[in-house]
């Protein structure tokens, strides 16, 4: 099966796990999926990643986190820049995501990062997703 936006997929199957309460989810791997599992897990919005090889192109297993009532850390993934419509943004242009609360997360020309990062190296770029 082939799949248009695999950014798209990979946070569909995020949302759907948490709104689930299912501990961890599989997810078909690629370097940039990895890198934005890697944000997610720095920013506190995952318990943890693993890379899962096999013969194909590896697994990503995300380990979601929940607080003490049992609810999904992440309230909400919105897919921002998409396959029709690129976002880019300029340095100077990144706004906060609510105020500081949720973060934005960059693919920049020195990899993905969340959009603090962005700020403080001075990077613009293209917009994937925002995470709340």
């Amino acid at each position: 099966m082939s799949i248009s936006d695999p950014i798209s997929d990979m946070l569909t199957r995020i949302r759907n796990a948490g709104k689930s309460k299912i501990n961890r989810v599989d997810i078909p791997g690629s370097k940039l999926k990895y890198e934005l599992a890697k944000v997610l897990k720095s920013e506190g919005y995952i318990r943890n990643y693993k890379v899962v090889k096999d013969d194909k192109q590896g697994i990503l297993r995300v380990y979601l986190k929940y607080d003490q009532r049992n609810a999904h850390v992440i309230l909400d993934l919105k897919r921002v820049s998409k396959p029709s419509r690129r976002i880019y943004v300029k340095r100077k242009n990144i706004k906060s995501i609510y105020n500081g609360l949720g973060v934005a997360i960059l693919s920049t020309s020195k990899g993905v990062m969340s959009d603090r990062d962005a700020r403080k190296w001075n990077l613009g770029g293209e917009i994937l997703c925002q995470v709340w």
